[in-house]
């Protein structure tokens, strides 16, 4: 085995009432791809989907297409968002519960707890309300603690769940942000092993500076997921402000875009904090967040699949010396389309992205 990805999967791709309140009636996350517009020559906007279209997570067919997609890309598994904000109160759950209750598709998955604040800043191109919090993440105490768990339990026990050294892998996307992270996995832990399991292989999902990855770690999480596109937009930033400067003062002060071309990203996202055993580095596809917030975004241009296989060659090779469990690589992401990170097939290279991870895996 050379490596496990596997890949973040997005679902916000069906009507739900909030998004409705929030955004019109039948919005998701199409509304936003859809609606696109390239900001400067050479920017490839709207991004059209390609074989499986503007699809319905609750389509069990697209789920079916989208698991033999990824199982020909080499893919392990998904990862779903999991969204939790306290007291019960969950969003955008349906297509993965219609994936346990169902048993299909038959293919693995774990969860990634997407413990943030909605907001309308993260739409910014839809100007109504600035920053105004549509629902809040809240951590309302051990109660709800030990409701989470069993709300996820079923999940853990599925043959599908992914495991790392035979725990359940569950990812937190901001570890930080938990009040009192070793407690929460203190509880998860003791809940698990009573519950037939061995325990949880908590994982937490950190960027920023490069001091920043011994935070997570310390909090006692088991492994980190690495992103290190921090480090590499600051790279990419030397190369524009001194090397460009009248360009980039252009691009920022006009648009407040954020651009980097992909080529510059890949040549600086890893780092020897990802060689360590117990942290998992990041391999993204692209990253585009104009969708969503049009003028006011951060994005990569340039991607093409070559560049893609020298960016998964490259995180391969750091994994290679680690114990076979833990050469995992996170795919960002399937399909988060609104962020231009994603694998399924669009009208511009059709399959080549999945081709091409195929091939390096293989």
């Amino acid at each position: 085995m050379k490596a496990r990805v596997i890949a973040f999967y997005l679902p916000q791709f069906h009507e739900i009432p909030e998004n409705n309140e929030w955004w019109g009636k039948g919005f998701t996350e199409w509304t936003s791809v859809r609606g696109a517009k390239p900001l400067f020559k050479g920017h490839v906007q709207p991004k059209v989907p390609g074989e499986l279209g503007y699809y319905n997570l609750l389509d069990p067919e697209i789920r079916e297409r989208q698991a033999q997609l990824a199982r020909e890309a080499g893919i392990e598994g998904f990862i779903y968002w999991h969204y939790w904000f306290g007291n019960g109160k969950q969003l955008l759950e349906r297509p993965f519960n219609e994936v346990l209750q169902s048993g299909k598709p038959d293919f693995p998955f774990c969860l990634g707890w997407a413990n943030h604040t909605w907001s309308r800043k993260t739409w910014t191109k839809y100007k109504k309300g600035g920053r105004q919090t549509l629902i809040e993440q809240t951590y309302p105490g051990d109660e709800d603690i030990v409701a989470h768990f069993y709300n996820v339990l079923p999940a853990f026990k599925d043959h599908r769940y992914i495991t790392v050294d035979d725990k359940p892998l569950f990812l937190v996307w901001a570890p930080l942000f938990l009040p009192n992270p070793a407690h929460f996995m203190e509880m998860w832990n003791k809940l698990a092993v009573e519950n037939g399991l061995k325990g949880i292989h908590f994982v937490g999902l950190q960027g920023g500076p490069l001091r920043g990855y011994k935070e997570t770690l310390d909090l006692g999480f088991n492994a980190l997921n690495w992103e290190n596109f921090y480090h590499a937009e600051m790279k990419a930033s030397w190369i524009k402000t001194y090397l460009f400067p009248k360009i980039h003062r252009f691009y920022t002060s006009k648009y407040l875009l954020k651009k980097y071309h992909y080529k510059d990203i890949i040549s600086n996202c890893f780092t020897d904090i990802d060689k360590l055993e117990n942290v998992y580095p990041t391999v993204v596809s692209n990253y585009d967040r104009s969708p969503r917030g049009a003028h006011k975004a951060v994005l990569f241009y340039g991607s093409t699949p070559e560049l893609f296989k020298q960016h998964v060659k490259q995180a391969v090779e750091l994994v290679q010396h680690k114990q076979e469990q833990h050469r995992l690589i996170f795919l960002r992401s399937w399909n988060e389309w609104g962020e231009g990170n994603y694998m399924e097939p669009d009208a511009e290279f059709g399959r080549q992205y999945i081709d091409t991870l195929r091939e390096v895996l293989e």
